[in-house]
């Protein structure tokens, strides 16, 4: 067996040693060799020798021997594409001087030819931007769809007529005062006083987390532009918090007490605006920023929650499912 990989090596070395390999390049001819040049040759020789043997060889030039002289324009051709390109010329090269790195050649040919000639920086460029237009039409549609929601809740929309109604633009029983205006259907007039509805909510209502009012601050070029600001915010503020509290020991302020709420909750700040104030302000009075306070209130939300979990219909028929087998076992409709 030994024997056999010898020489099938040896053969391979053989006909890989002087250098060409057949499907790279200019395969079995030199590249230099067929545009008359030598590998010390600049670039614009190399032009220059395209050039005259271009015309020499073009296959409207030879009416007798037409597929020779396209043979040779076609190598001539190779060739040229080979050396003319810096990086295309140092791998080819390259190949004449290490012939016996065969594989390595084949990579390096086909990588370039398949890889696509298109700067990096380029794609990034527009890999960002489509991140950041699908970030502001996603947070946009978010917003659109609080604004109709929130239309619906009697609350709001309550607080949105009386107010449409104090400023003029609805009559004292909830109309719009466009009502009797015969040039529009009653469509149109209805969607008139929706859209006004809608837009006193969107003016007076302040909505957080993941429905709030979209800003290009969250989209993510801005956010890689202002990266370092935000790094060097984010330093100062963890310096004064590790002075003021580890060193000083001072008692945490308002904000700072629902910071490290936030944090033993493992909430975002997204999340945590979106919580109900009377759940802050229960939290807050229960002062869960101890972590003793915090750990009896996760405990009795466990407790509260099995409680629930017990008494769910649901929650017992999942307990009989999987007391009889679970998910392995064969059921035939209902128990």
């Amino acid at each position: 067996m030994k024997i056999i990989i010898f020489h099938v090596n040896f053969l391979l070395f053989l006909k890989f040693s002087h250098g060409m390999l057949e499907g790279l390049y200019c395969g079995e001819d030199n590249c230099y060799d067929l545009l008359g040049l030598t590998r010390d040759s600049p670039k614009s020789d190399i032009s220059k020798a395209y050039r005259n043997l271009a015309k020499k060889w073009h296959p409207d030039r030879h009416k007798k021997d037409k597929d020779e002289a396209a043979s040779m324009f076609q190598k001539i051709a190779t060739a040229y594409e080979t050396l003319r390109d810096e990086e295309s010329r140092s791998n080819y090269d390259y190949m004449l001087d290490h012939p016996e790195e065969y594989y390595s050649h084949y990579y390096r040919y086909y990588r370039r030819r398949v890889a696509p000639k298109v700067d990096i920086r380029v794609v990034i460029v527009v890999t960002i931007t489509l991140i950041s237009f699908i970030q502001y039409y996603s947070a946009s549609n978010n917003y659109k769809s609080a604004i109709d929601y929130f239309a619906t809740v009697p609350k709001y929309r309550i607080q949105a007529v009386e107010y449409c109604m104090k400023e003029g633009m609805m009559s004292r029983d909830g109309k719009n005062v466009k009502k009797k205006d015969k040039s529009k259907s009653k469509e149109e007039l209805k969607e008139e006083e929706e859209n006004m509805i809608k837009s006193v909510i969107r003016e007076k209502i302040d909505i957080k987390g993941g429905y709030s009012k979209p800003t290009i601050y969250d989209t993510l070029w801005i956010q890689l532009f202002m990266f370092p600001y935000y790094l060097a915010l984010y330093i100062i503020w963890y310096f004064k918090w590790f002075y003021r509290y580890n060193i000083l020991k001072l008692e945490y302020t308002e904000e700072d007490k629902q910071y490290v709420i936030r944090r033993y909750m493992g909430l975002s700040q997204i999340k945590w605006e979106g919580l109900d104030d009377n759940e802050k302000e229960d939290m807050m009075r229960r002062e869960l920023w101890i972590k003793e306070n915090f750990q009896a209130y996760k405990k009795e939300k466990q407790d509260e929650m099995k409680e629930q979990m017990a008494d769910s219909g649901r929650y017992k028929q999942y307990r009989r499912y999987m007391k009889k087998g679970g998910p392995g076992q064969m059921t035939f409709g209902p128990d």
